[in-house]
């Protein structure tokens, strides 16, 4: 009869179990999703630099600083490759 007993009550757990995902469910995903949106919302504003608010009619100009490339002559020697039958 114990055994019985038990069987039921984890049967009532598991039905009780998918019913109520069935009807909270979609809220309790509705409510991560949001949190997330607002996390990620939140991590990409501090990544962003913000921009300066400027007058209008006031130009500037971002010049991007001069950089050399130096050539690297050595690259190496050429090899040969044919093809073996």
């Amino acid at each position: 009869m114990q055994l019985l007993r038990t069987i039921l009550i984890i049967l009532l757990v598991y039905y009780g179990f998918k019913i109520f995902s069935k009807l909270f469910g979609p809220m309790i995903m509705k409510s991560a999703a949001k949190k997330m949106e607002k996390k990620f919302s939140q991590q990409f504003n501090q990544q962003r630099p913000q921009r300066q608010v400027r007058p209008e009619g006031e130009v500037s100009i971002d010049k991007a600083p001069e950089t050399t490339k130096e050539s690297n002559k050595k690259v190496g020697e050429y090899v040969d490759f044919e093809e073996l039958e």
